[in-house]
């Protein structure tokens, strides 16, 4: 889980510079102390609420992996496709595959943020957050790699929200100090990304890769030999 924390906290740069226009439309700036740092921990409590939602069914998708005893390569070919996919960004190649989710539940989620952040009530901030945690993402993508891997609901949960942990000092930094912000330092802080997806991927390589690493690649069992090993007895 230390991993969730250190990608949030990382990729929190590209958070910064995707969903910053958000944090900074926040009902709290005119705010202060107490009750501005509440309403900032509101908004991102949201958030990591929907990212552990996410992760709990992601979670649930790698169990199945994991019951069928492919847990080993499916977190080897999650590590080699975001490896590739930094390759193919970055070297001036192009991968033509849309990363957006069908935009008819990203535009639902945008009129409701929208109708929401121009209302201006603290009351709304939870729900602010918890829709922001749903927009399409790469970043969040590539914990749901993480969450997938990690082979089984609790533990995918558990990984998105330390996740989403990792993002709230750079979320809230961004809310509380709004005017150190300007769209071209949160340009400068996305052009850490492939840095971050390349780890990641390193990270779900060497896990696949089964080399008894603790916390890294850590021995890895099918889920076919617990089974037959719990429901069957020697004579």
């Amino acid at each position: 889980m230390i991993a969730a924390f250190v990608l949030g906290f990382t990729g929190s740069f590209h958070c910064v510079g995707m969903c910053g226009p958000i944090a900074l439309s926040l009902p709290v700036q005119h705010l202060s102390g107490f009750r501005k740092l509440m309403g900032i921990l509101l908004y991102n409590a949201g958030r990591i609420a929907a990212y552990a939602l996410l992760g709990a069914v992601f979670g649930w998708v790698g169990k199945q992996f994991y019951l069928g005893g492919l847990q080993q390569g499916l977190s080897i070919a999650l590590g080699l496709t975001l490896l590739l996919a930094v390759v193919l960004r970055y070297t001036g190649l192009r991968w033509k595959i849309s990363k957006r989710l069908p935009p008819i539940f990203s535009n639902v989620i945008k009129q409701h943020l929208g109708t929401l952040l121009r209302q201006q009530r603290l009351n709304t901030l939870l729900v602010i957050g918890f829709l922001n945690g749903l927009l399409p993402c790469g970043l969040v993508y590539l914990a749901i790699a993480g969450a997938v891997s990690a082979g089984s609901v609790t533990k995918g949960m558990l990984f998105m929200a330390m996740f989403g942990a990792g993002t709230v000092p750079a979320m809230a930094g961004v809310a509380w100090f709004s005017h150190l912000f300007s769209i071209s330092v949160r340009n400068k802080m996305r052009q850490l990304i492939p840095v971050v997806i390349a780890t990641m991927g390193v990270l779900l390589l060497l896990r696949g890769l089964n080399l008894g690493i603790p916390y890294i690649s850590p021995l890895m069992h099918a889920g076919t030999e617990n089974v037959i090993s719990n429901c069957c007895h020697k004579p």
